[in-house]
């Protein structure tokens, strides 16, 4: 990922440095499990502890040469250690390291996912609960529908991240295996008890069958999490990104002090934020499909899915945690209005109330196609001639036949409308726990 958008914690556990030491210490572990099985001397072990060491420019002068970045670091490794390194791999066959260590980096950088992802909740939790009863207009292919809150709204995206970080809780549990079974995972040169030591050492579970890798459906699994939050995340995004349309400009992301909005245009203030978090999850989701394509290779294993995992797991996780972390920011410090909610109910002349009124006129008896033609008929009048929908129905007399102008006045009060919308927002937000 490019640094633009690469928080520095998350990026660490991509670099060449971190990859390395991962190594180094999966190779150690192996040593140490085979001492305690009695088949390496102990003291080679000491030494090997108090001198392995790699040095990651070494690394790639070799790995120039040798075309094989695991012979390289052993290789860099040994000149280190000294006759001990013969030690070192023993019985190994390179996707054991490599296999292994980057289902620890997965995990490494799934458990800041969860962090974060834990942190935006909270955030949206707050601002949900501000806006409890910020009376919105609900729209239902952009079109004026009827009344909610953005309180709701936020709700809404609050619920659907909690169900985010249990799906990122599960691909953790299933990226976080490791195996250590050698060529084709038959355990031809080391036991399944050396590869459940060193798995254990390493804080991870050994595969319970693998061939020389680890099936690619748990990286599979695991991407298409990053890309269901990843989509989350531009959901509701794109929503707000309509909400700060002028026509709309009922909430605006922070334009700080000196920010400019276009080279030309000094008026401008626009959602730029929200649409790179758009785009962000374009990348993150597409990456997923090339997880998914890595599922099918040759055999025991072919090489294919290696090329693609170095690109996509470091620019999958760090863009998520960048999108993560300045949505959580952008909703911290999101302007909101109110006031305009209120001015945008006004231009539909209360037609969001065809619904109230439909049954009202079925609760009278009227069955529901004939009320419908009597709503329908008004508030396409409505549209028309621009007149509130309430003072066509009061001066229609197929109507006033079966409902009164003081049921009709109640009907379309704000008391009742916010009355009613106050119950029902109660009821949602006890039921998901603010």
């Amino acid at each position: 990922m490019i640094p633009r958008y690469s928080p520095k914690d998350i990026s660490a556990i991509w670099s060449d440095e971190a990859k390395f030491e991962r190594w180094l210490q999966l190779e150690i572990a192996a040593v140490e499990a085979r001492v305690e099985a009695g088949v390496v001397p102990a003291d080679a072990l000491s030494n090997i502890k108090e001198r392995a060491k790699f040095n990651v420019e070494e690394i790639l002068v070799i790995e120039n040469e040798t075309k094989h970045d695991v012979i390289a670091f052993l290789t860099n490794v040994a000149g280190y250690v000294g006759p001990d390194s013969r030690y070192i791999h023993e019985g190994l066959t390179s996707s054991d390291v490599v296999d292994t260590c980057l289902a620890m980096q997965m995990r490494d950088a799934g458990r800041i996912i969860v962090a974060d992802i834990e942190s935006l909740i909270e955030v949206i939790g707050k601002k949900a609960a501000e806006h409890k009863y910020t009376l919105q207009m609900g729209r239902t292919h952009g079109i004026h529908a009827e009344p909610t809150t953005f309180g709701l709204k936020l709700l809404l995206w609050h619920e659907e991240m909690k169900r985010n970080l249990e799906r990122m809780k599960r691909a953790l549990e299933i990226i976080s295996v490791g195996k250590i079974s050698g060529a084709v995972g038959t355990y031809q040169h080391l036991s399944p008890d050396i590869e459940a030591a060193v798995c254990e050492k390493l804080g991870l579970v050994p595969s319970p069958i693998s061939t020389q890798i680890l099936q690619r459906d748990r990286h599979a699994e695991y991407a298409t999490t990053l890309a269901i939050v990843a989509s989350s995340i531009e959901k509701f995004s794109t929503e707000l990104r309509h909400l700060q349309r002028t026509e709309v400009r009922e909430t605006e992301e922070f334009f700080s002090k000196g920010q400019k909005g276009s080279s030309a245009m000094p008026h401008k203030r626009n959602p730029i934020t929200f649409e790179r978090l758009t785009g962000l999850a374009r990348v993150v989701r597409s990456n997923s499909i090339a997880a998914m394509e890595n599922v099918a290779l040759w055999h025991e294993r072919d090489i294919s899915h290696s090329s693609v995992e170095r690109v996509i797991m470091p620019d999958s996780t760090i863009a998520l945690v960048y999108m993560l972390r300045t949505f959580r920011d952008s909703i911290e410090t999101l302007l909101v209005y109110p006031e305009r909610m209120e001015q945008n109910f006004d231009t539909s002349y209360g037609l969001t109330l065809s619904q109230t009124l439909l049954l009202a006129l079925t609760g009278k008896g009227l069955t529901r196609e004939d009320a419908y033609r009597l709503v329908q008929r008004n508030a396409m009048k409505s549209w028309e001639e621009k007149v509130q929908l309430k003072e066509l129905v009061l001066h229609d007399p197929e109507i006033l036949e079966h409902i009164t102008a003081e049921e009709i006045n109640q009907l379309f009060s704000p008391e009742t409308i916010q009355g009613k919308l106050k119950n029902s927002v109660d009821i949602i937000f006890s039921r998901n726990g603010l």
